[in-house]
């Protein structure tokens, strides 16, 4: 019997874009951001004008790695490091697991529902564009949804 999950859709995946993007404008640098849905596949994914090269890959492997791991890559952190329970995680799925923050989870209730990646700044600017990506998402929802 098939299983029935809530997720993202891609209007959520527009609406938390487009307030990740007025979060970066607001720290003053281009961004990359993705979002996946709940099975962590890529659902919209945006460049800013200006956005580094390098951090294309780095937003969506966020994003992935939060979902594959159902944690925020900030909690992944501390795990990973030498002598941690996690040690030598970043070098799974052909090394493209991250573990810095930047990465968060999207729940709907008690469900993950998807998450968002974005990079470009500093770690902490990073958390607070993914973080308003989400806030937009919740405000939009209503109470008992989220």
């Amino acid at each position: 019997m098939p299983r029935l999950y809530s997720t993202l859709t891609l209007d959520d995946a527009k609406l938390m874009i487009r307030a990740a993007e007025e979060a970066a404008e607001q720290i003053g640098l281009p961004y990359n951001i993705a979002v996946v849905d709940a099975g962590g596949a890529l659902l919209a994914f945006v460049r800013q004008d200006g956005g580094k090269i390098g951090s294309v890959d780095v937003a969506i492997d966020k994003a992935r790695t939060a979902r594959l791991f159902d944690m925020d890559t900030s909690d992944l952190a501390p795990l990973a490091q030498s002598g941690g329970p996690l040690f030598g995680i970043d070098q799974t799925h052909a090394g493209k697991v991250v573990i810095f923050g930047g990465g968060l989870l999207v729940r709907s209730g008690n469900d993950i529902i998807g998450s968002v990646g974005a990079s470009a700044g500093t770690v902490e600017q990073d958390v607070v564009v993914a973080s308003a990506a989400i806030a937009a998402l919740e405000k939009a929802q209503p109470s008992s949804a989220m």
